[in-house]
């Protein structure tokens, strides 16, 4: 195992990776200002981006939940990698070569890369075995369905040979022991410890995460009288690399385009994405052996960009597919559960004569596919015709018990306007007035209403019981440690002292160079009004020579107490309230303006010196004080280049 990574290497690493194209693995970013760029927050729900990158210092902020660092950091928090399995992994992107400090060198990149690895090496054998006469019924499956070689090998499809050692031999072969398979989710261990091949006989897919790994595999059954008694699907276990309820199939070839276009696809299976990306429809996305849920959304959200507009409505389309039979019908109800986590819009995409988008494709070609999607209905329209498709609305008793059922459909609805609408088009569905449909959906609302209220008060009654026989919370406040308090730009004051103190501080930590190493010399000598930014500018005095050097703004955190690390961070990355061809003047020009307001300070307290000094009659403390007025002067004026 190898020891430390070298901290040059590991500036090194960090000073020639793009930021912004890691987290762009991740979350779609736009522009924000000179060298800023923003997003929704991969680490916590927003409808707005607060989400802020600098790409030019290395480093992002998210204002909103206070997470921020560099590559190195959000790696971590993204992937739950270590520190140098992060920095491995960027040297492996740059083919950058590490070394240690005990001179070993990286042969390995930690647990996380084994794993990779190990799965990168099972689909490349898989894909070979796809070509081999055992794989005929695989290949025939696939043609029966309208793929043929190149879909395959576009969508790296492969087949699992019916052994129980064809992979472990392979593997092992390699050098990836029994150990590295399991945990990688490749064999199984029997009721005696023997490790087997997990995947035989079957057709896999490669499921991969959204930069493009491999993290695990889906495998079909190709006979129902097969001797494996496993399931028709069979997926690889959750394992350190690979979570199926963070992972979307085909979002890896899909994101560029979901970002593009702002339209995302959720379909139900693996063929249906391979079927919708060959006919055009290359925003599909599929989940891997579970139901759509809360994090497949926040993934969506991260990659469309799903931001809240002015009307509270995002300018996205999430568009889903559900087979006919009970399953998809109950993936609906599953997704509209879930609509509300969603800012863009949501629609529904059903296929003429309950086809599913491969059998779609395979019975009416590329072209009804894109008609599919083309002709998706809302999901509020949706809901609420699955409400009425089930009752009879030739009677008055069915009519009612309609009602009863969409009005808490439409009563859902964020939209007032759309609210409304939809309480037109039920009043005309049903055959109703609409304001008796009105008030239907009214009441629902209120009832909806009022059960969070009886929630927090069962919890209410439940928190006094449990307090009866506890200290007071006042005791228990005082006896917990201190917390400690974090800075933050957010709790500055908005004078102007204090914000252009800030503003000089953000230039001289983003734009060093624009402000130069003698006006940063003299900017670290002037006395701060605020003493919580006189800490940062402490800390730029401790490491200014190493001022626009690789990891500069991490060695200038490591000067401050931790307390101020977010603060630091925060003035890293907030956006420079200028445009791109004007920045380097205007950090010069704050910088620049911090010194001379500083000097005239110095200037005025010296002019109140002579005061006193000529009352009190001391002509030599006068002349000396004049002296230092005049060049305290002198250097505003060279200062501002008049």
């Amino acid at each position: 195992m190898a020891g430390l990574i070298r901290r040059s290497d590991i500036d090194e690493v960090r000073s020639r990776i793009n930021l912004a194209d890691v987290v762009g693995d991740y979350v779609t970013l736009k522009n924000a200002g000179v060298g800023s760029l923003k997003g929704l927050c991969p680490f916590h729900e927003e409808r707005s981006p607060s989400f802020h990158v600098r790409p030019q210092v290395g480093y992002y902020h998210c204002f909103g939940c206070g997470e921020g660092g560099d590559v190195f950091t959000f790696l971590q928090r993204m992937d739950h990698v270590t520190f140098s399995e992060a920095v491995e992994r960027m040297a492996a992107r740059l083919g950058y070569e590490l070394h240690y400090e005990d001179g070993a060198q990286a042969t390995e990149h930690g647990n996380r890369a084994r794993l990779l690895a190990a799965n990168a090496a099972a689909e490349k054998f898989f894909q070979e075995q796809l070509t081999t006469p055992e794989a005929q019924l695989g290949r025939d499956f696939l043609g029966e369905r309208g793929f043929d070689a190149a879909a395959a090998a576009r969508f790296g499809v492969g087949f699992a040979p019916k052994s129980f050692d064809a992979l472990r031999g392979h593997l092992t072969a390699q050098g990836f022991t029994e150990a590295e398979l399991v945990t990688a989710g490749l064999l199984s261990t029997g009721d005696r410890g023997n490790a087997y091949d997990r995947f035989r006989g079957r057709l896999i897919w490669p499921i991969r995460d959204i930069t493009g790994a491999t993290v695990g595999f889906g495998a079909r059954k190709l006979l129902p009288d097969d001797q494996d008694k496993g399931p028709k699907y069979l997926n690889t276990p959750d394992t350190p690399v690979y979570h199926k309820s963070q992972v979307l199939y085909g979002l890896d070839l899909a994101r560029r385009d979901i970002a593009k276009g702002k339209q995302v696809v959720v379909v139900e299976g693996y063929t249906d994405v391979m079927a919708c990306h060959l006919a055009g429809v290359t925003t599909a996305v599929a989940t891997c052996g579970t139901s759509f849920g809360v994090d497949h959304i926040k993934i969506i959200r991260r990659v469309l960009g799903d931001v809240a507009n002015a009307d509270s409505t995002g300018t996205g389309e999430v568009i889903f597919t559900f087979d006919p039979d009970e399953a998809g019908q109950k993936a609906a109800s599953r997704a509209f559960a879930e609509e509300q986590r969603f800012t863009a819009q949501t629609f529904v995409a059903v296929a003429p004569d309950n086809l599913d988008p491969c059998d779609l494709r395979r019975v009416r070609g590329d072209a009804a596919v894109r008609a599919l999607v083309a002709a998706r209905k809302p999901m509020f329209e949706f809901m609420i015709r699955r409400q009425l498709a089930g009752q009879d609305l030739e009677t008055v008793e069915g009519r009612v018990a309609a009602l009863r059922a969409a009005a808490p459909v439409v009563a859902g609805i964020r939209d007032r306007s759309m609210s409304i609408g939809y309480v037109r088009s039920l009043a005309g569905w049903l055959g109703l007035e609409p304001d008796e449909v009105g008030r239907a959906v009214n009441g629902a609302r209120a009832a909806a209403a009022r059960v969070p209220q009886r929630d927090e008060v069962r919890n209410a009654q439940a928190a006094s019981v449990a307090e009866g026989g506890a200290r007071s919370g006042a005791a228990a406040v005082a006896d917990a440690p201190p917390a400690v308090r974090e800075f933050s730009l957010t709790d500055l004051p908005g004078d102007p002292v204090t914000r252009g103190e800030s503003e000089a501080l953000m230039a001289m930590l983003q734009r060093p160079d624009a402000v130069g190493h003698e006006l940063m010399a003299r900017a670290i000598q002037v006395r701060f009004s605020n003493a919580t930014l006189a800490v940062i500018r402490d800390g730029i005095a401790a490491s200014i020579d190493q001022a626009s050097a690789p990891g500069w703004i991490g060695r200038l955190a490591e000067q401050v107490p931790s307390s101020f690390v977010t603060l630091v961070t925060q003035l890293a990355v907030a956006p420079i309230p200028q445009r791109a061809e004007q920045v380097d003047a205007y950090c010069e020009g704050v910088v620049t303006a911090l010194v001379d307001r500083d000097l005239l300070r110095q200037k005025a307290e010296v002019l109140g010196a002579m005061q006193r000094a000529k009352a009190e009659g001391d002509q030599g403390r006068w002349d000396r004080l004049s002296r230092e007025s005049a060049a305290l002067e002198t250097e505003r004026r060279q200062l501002r280049k008049e």
